[in-house]
């Protein structure tokens, strides 16, 4: 089953938000409908950055675990490097 590592970010790009999941439409309109549950009304997450897509649940465990581990700086470089304007993947 493939998995989908994201990377979800507000309108000011002030928060970055790493997550993993089976679904990625499912995963982000939930986020876009549910974003109360998990953050205060300041961050609110709802833009698609940055995703791969992954093959083997190990390997996309590994990945999610990195990319959490990187900073601010790493997570940016990553984006720009496929998504200069940071637009949402999703609209």
């Amino acid at each position: 089953m493939n998995r989908f590592i994201y990377i979800l970010t507000d309108c000011k790009r002030k928060s970055l938000h790493v997550g993993m999941a089976a679904d990625l439409l499912h995963t982000v309109t939930f986020y876009r409908e549910n974003a109360h549950l998990f953050f205060d009304a300041a961050i609110n997450p709802t833009r698609l950055v940055y995703f791969e897509e992954l093959t083997d649940d190990t390997t996309a465990c590994a990945r999610f675990n990195q990319l959490q581990r990187f900073t601010r700086m790493q997570k940016e470089r990553l984006i720009r490097a496929v998504n200069v304007n940071w637009v949402d993947l999703i609209q």
